[in-house]
């Protein structure tokens, strides 16, 4: 017999799967849930930590790749004053607390602008060594600690001098809310800053000082356990294909204090592309987000409801399997044996006829055939022998194998399709924790003041090139200047000088897009390209001493879509001051409405608050198709893109999230299709391998016992049907034989008279 065919390996086969579906609906909806937080609130901090850390990887990297450009930028022109150096720096970047510029040879203070700078721990012996200028930690004597970036000033002539620049470890617009905190460590697990915590000595009253403590004390915890995990590979710390954070992150669960239980996400910081490397990277840093989460006391998990489904599969499939057995295997086993016993002459008995079906129609048309071989002749009535009983009748065609089947699919089915379609059904009884709401509106608030600095950086540059370029006439050094920063800074699509007739004096980059014959915006930033298949987002920064013209640069409307693309915030859009898309991170049109009304809504009530200036806000829907989590958030900090009046928005459904009804519910859908699928794969492998060859077979075998002896009948599966066909066949030739020899035997006709 086959080993792949044949009657019993699809029984077997489901016997056994239906036994694993069985297990797996007992082991994953019967299981006891020992987690004090939901999946999904851990996996919220998580994705809080990765924003800082991209927000703080990105400023400190921004800041190191500013200083060094502007400093390139007064090398390429003349000498200038220290003074005006630190005063053309202070006009244009806002982001540093304090700079400095010192004579490298002599080590003297030139000028200085801002804090006090801790110079005598720069070695300037070591500057011409190679990472002689790589920025590095410093910690001040109040214990706060400053990162000093450097760069070199270098003109014919004169001697060398060293600019520094001093910058906080601080987040760049994160927004916390009320209850957290966050906070930069360093491989040690020593926190070097942090935010949300008040000072011991700013508390008023025991209790807060007492909360004060316990978070200090919690976050010291978190902070040593964080630089622990983080030095894992990044690789190795994730399950594979998880992708996401190209960096080491994750989720932490502390101890609970006043019915609130702590909970953190930590991530270190991570270049933006595998495999680099940047400054910020090179320093070993780590953040830490933790939050204090209310425990949910009514939450239960039930763990008869898998029991019990478990039990009622086994009770179907094996009343499945148990049909199966008495109504297609046994008699169709049966029906080989009494086929091989006809084949070796044994024809005393009567065949033991099946009740119904083809198994039965086939044991009919053996018997027939028995009492042919009986009566000798191998005529087709089989009634001239004298032990030959009656030619019994044909059964019916009602009820065969394949009604079988069927009976068994709607069995399983009765099983695995309220399994899918009607319990557990999670779209009402869910309970979505505030803290996912609120996390949906802080994330979506640092992603807005993400996107604003991104701007106003880009702005800032266009203001520091334009300063450099002044009145120069050359177009050739202008287009020098401009193929540098294009080449610097990836997010302009293209740069280019224009006057007040809208007249391009130079470029670099892509052909500008900026209408022919227009001059420079009056706003620094403005949206061109209304209607167009693609926003023109133009930066615009006055040339001095040009009469009106300017440096443009059209920004990449993919730079801006990337900085959207924050996993756990589902669907994210950009919309304008009337609420039309600028840019998304998934597939949008430009300058259409946002999908739905209330979406719509909500971004014009966080815009027009009574009484309150513009602010993020969220909210939990529950119409519709299910429970959505929605937040908005627009520009409210200062700088070059404040009057664009954007706003970013975004939401997704709570059914994606990891809320234990919904991990239940999608539990219970996937042991529904895994029993569809059991069943579906072994009935369908029964009906081709077994049903249709045996209603093929019982036409035949009727066809051989009414008189058909000249089809030859030969077997296509070496399994059961295949061996009673090979009896057929045998059963057909000794029938001809019979009737050559009755033929032979015969007086021939001719020659009487």
């Amino acid at each position: 017999m086959s080993l792949i065919g044949g009657i019993r390996p699809p029984i077997a086969t489901l016997a056994a799967l239906l036994l694993f579906v069985a297990g797996v609906t007992a082991f994953t909806l019967g299981r006891v849930d020992e987690k004090p937080l939901p999946e999904a609130v851990l996996t919220s901090q998580q994705h809080f930590a990765e924003d800082g850390a991209i927000a703080l990887r990105a400023s400190l990297d921004e800041s190191v790749t500013d200083l060094n450009r502007a400093a390139a930028l007064f090398n390429a022109g003349e000498p200038v004053s220290p003074d005006a150096v630190l005063d053309k720096i202070g006009s244009v970047y806002q982001k540093w607390r304090g700079t400095a510029i010192i004579e490298i040879e002599s080590g003297r203070l030139l000028a200085a602008r801002g804090e006090n700078l801790p110079l005598t721990t720069i070695d300037r012996g070591k500057l011409g060594e190679e990472n002689g200028l790589a920025p590095r930690m410093v910690r001040l004597e109040n214990g706060e600690t400053r990162l000093l970036s450097f760069a070199l000033l270098s003109w014919e002539g004169q001697p060398q001098q060293l600019l520094v620049a001093s910058g906080s470890l601080r987040f760049p617009g994160i927004s916390l809310g009320k209850f957290r905190a966050i906070a930069v460590i360093d491989s040690s697990g020593s926190i070097l800053s942090s935010d949300g915590i008040p000072e011991p000595e700013q508390v008023l009253t025991d209790l807060q000082r007492k909360e004060v403590e316990q978070s200090n004390k919690q976050l010291k915890a978190f902070a040593e356990t964080a630089a622990e995990k983080a030095r894992a590979h990044p690789l190795k710390a994730k399950d594979p294909g998880s992708g996401g954070f190209l960096g080491v992150s994750g989720s932490l669960v502390g101890e609970v204090y006043q019915g609130e239980r702590s909970a953190a996400g930590y991530a270190t910081l991570a270049a933006p592309k595998p495999g680099e490397s940047t400054v910020a990277t090179s320093l070993g840093l780590t953040v830490v987000a933790m939050v204090g989460v209310a425990e949910d006391p009514t939450r239960t998990t039930d763990t008869v409801f898998g029991l019990a489904a478990a039990g009622v599969l086994l009770v179907i499939g094996a009343l499945a399997v148990t049909l199966l057995l008495g109504t297609v295997q046994r008699p169709l086993i049966r029906l080989f044996l009494e086929s091989r016993r006809l084949t070796r002459g044994d024809l005393r008995r009567p065949v033991s006829v099946p009740r119904f079906g083809e198994t039965a129609r086939i044991g009919h048309a053996l018997e027939r055939l028995r009492l042919q071989l009986l009566d000798g002749t191998g005529g087709p009535d089989g009634a001239g022998h004298a032990d030959a009983a009656p030619a019994p009748a044909r059964a019916s065609r009602r009820l065969g194998t394949r009604a079988m089947l069927a009976v068994c699919a709607a069995l399983l089915l009765l099983w695995s399709a309220p399994m899918v379609l009607l319990l557990n059904r999670a779209e009402d009884t869910a309970v979505i924790p505030q803290q996912l709401v609120n996390d949906q509106r802080e994330r979506t608030d640092t992603l807005t003041d993400r996107v604003r600095r991104a701007l106003n950086e880009g702005h800032a540059d266009l203001v520091s090139v334009a300063s450099l370029i002044g009145d120069r006439t050359a177009p050739e050094a202008m287009a020098t200047v401009l193929e540098r920063t294009a080449y610097e800074h990836l997010r302009y699509q293209s740069l280019y000088v224009l006057d007040a007739e809208g007249k391009i004096l130079a470029q670099a980059g892509e052909e500008p897009r900026h209408p022919a014959g227009q001059g420079p915006g009056v706003e620094p930033i403005a949206v061109l390209g209304e209607g167009g298949k693609e926003p023109i987002i133009a930066g615009y920064a006055e040339v001095p001493g040009r009469e009106g013209a300017a440096v443009v640069g059209e920004f990449r409307i993919d730079f801006l879509n990337s900085l959207l693309k924050r996993p756990g915030l589902g669907e994210v859009r950009v919309v304008d001051a009337e609420r039309r898309v600028i840019g998304g991170n998934t597939g949008y049109r430009a300058f259409q409405k946002l999908p739905s009304d209330r979406l719509d809504a909500l971004v014009a009530g966080s815009n027009q608050q009574v009484g309150m200036s513009p602010r993020p806000s969220s909210v939990l829907y529950r119409d519709g198709d299910g429970p959505q989590v929605a937040a908005s958030a627009p520009f409210v900090g200062g700088g070059a893109a404040k009057p664009l009046g954007w706003t970013v928005v975004s939401w997704q459904p709570a059914s994606g999230l990891e809320i234990p009804e919904y991990t239940f519910r999608n539990r219970t859908i996937l042991a529904g299709l895994l029993g569809l699928t059991a069943a579906a794969a072994c009935l369908g492998w029964l009906h081709i391998v077994v049903v249709r060859p045996l209603r093929e077979l019982a036409r035949q075998a009727e066809a051989l016992a009414d008189g058909d002896r000249r089809t030859v009948l030969y077997p296509r599966h070496h399994d059961e049907v295949g061996a009673v066909v090979r009896s057929l066949e045998l059963i057909r030739q000794a029938l001809l034989e019979q009737r050559r020899r009755d033929g032979a035997a015969a007086p021939s006709p001719v020659g009487r008279i």
